[in-house]
């Protein structure tokens, strides 16, 4: 049988904050985001943050509502943001990851959760990451309605911690985007990415680490971890904006596997889009992680989203219209390619 001995004038009583667990500082935390997580508000939030769940009522505008949901996180982009110290954007990224997802199926997002984890609380990190959520979800429209924060000792090194975010957008039935109309001779079109988004990191971290690259570097009139941490683009108010005035028959969300990989989750069996390369800009980045890495053209195309963002397919004769309006809403747009015929079981995703 095991003893246990115990010397009650010697040992100092326990308490979850001996333990590593601050809840003080988790209330601290509640109480910084308040207003930033206020200003997000929609009508259709029926409570604050505080309660066990978060209440939000679905608008009588939909007659056939059907609820959307997607799930993501920064991945090892996090990383950088811990060495260098910038927490301000990587709740952009959390955001625009899920509601750019959703978005292709015609959603428009309404609510979004976060899951910030880490092994000790610091406030004032958690704060300014918790504030770009914020940012992200006044960008996309959408209410950041609740969220959690875990503090775990011993299951993060000190100064990381690790995001999660949940957004649910709602979309009429019968104006779902599932791309089954596109057809032989409807046009691709490229929406400008900011940047690297959120994906490809880990192959970046690798090229910095191998070349002893000073991220203080001038870049691009920037310094270097300025450019390779630029937050996600979040496209949802242009792309909304543009379904209300005409019809848009596919979307794809560029994130991991590039373009080659994206695109063909919104295309029918039958058909190939074709991409030309001399269409669209690169940003200065990528030719520079290209060269830097000497990672060869086709291994870009399917880790980075390489300057296109979002992919929209539309008919060809709503093209320069549907181009038009994304401009007038301040995205930068190419033609970028067109579907055709599939050729027995080539690649849905063809860059030439």
């Amino acid at each position: 049988m095991t003893s246990f001995k115990q010397d009650n004038a010697q040992s100092a009583p326990l308490s979850y904050r001996s333990a590593g667990v601050d809840i003080d500082a988790g209330d601290r935390l509640v109480e910084n985001i308040k207003p930033y997580a206020k200003r997000t508000m929609r009508p259709e939030v029926l409570a604050g943050i505080g309660g066990f769940g978060a209440l939000f009522e679905i608008s009588k505008k939909y007659r056939n509502p059907v609820l959307v949901s997607g799930t993501d996180g920064v991945g090892t982009k996090l990383k950088l943001a811990f060495e260098a110290g910038k927490h301000d954007s990587v709740g952009i990224d959390l955001v625009a990851m899920s509601v750019n997802d959703i978005l292709v199926q015609g959603a428009e997002p309404l609510f979004f959760l976060d899951y910030f984890a880490c092994g000790r609380l610091d406030v004032d990190t958690a704060t300014r990451v918790v504030k770009g959520i914020a940012s992200g979800c006044e960008q996309a429209g959408c209410a950041l309605i609740g969220g959690e924060t875990a503090e775990m000792p011993g299951m993060y090194p000190e100064g990381e911690y690790d995001l999660a975010g949940f957004a649910v957008g709602v979309v009429e039935k019968d104006s779902i985007i599932t791309g089954l109309d596109i057809r032989e001779g409807d046009a691709v079109l490229g929406l400008a990415s900011s940047g690297a988004h959120s994906n490809g990191y880990s192959l970046i971290r690798k090229i910095i680490e191998k070349n002893g690259i000073d991220l203080s570097t001038e870049f691009d009139d920037k310094a270097l971890i300025d450019v390779i941490m630029a937050p996600t683009r979040i496209y949802v108010k242009p792309v909304l904006d543009l379904m209300k005035q005409l019809p848009v028959k596919g979307m794809a969300h560029i994130t991991g596997g590039g373009l080659v990989e994206n695109i063909p989750r919104v295309l029918p069996s039958a058909v190939t889009a074709v991409l030309q390369k001399n269409t669209w800009e690169m940003p200065p980045l990528f030719h520079w992680l290209r060269q830097q890495g000497n990672v060869e053209e086709k291994e870009m195309h399917r880790v980075f989203n390489c300057g296109i963002g979002m992919a929209l397919i539309v008919a060809p004769e709503l093209a320069d219209k549907a181009k038009q309006l994304l401009q007038s809403a301040g995205e930068t747009v190419w033609r970028i390619g067109t579907i055709r015929k599939r050729a027995g079981n080539e690649a849905q995703t063809i860059i030439e």
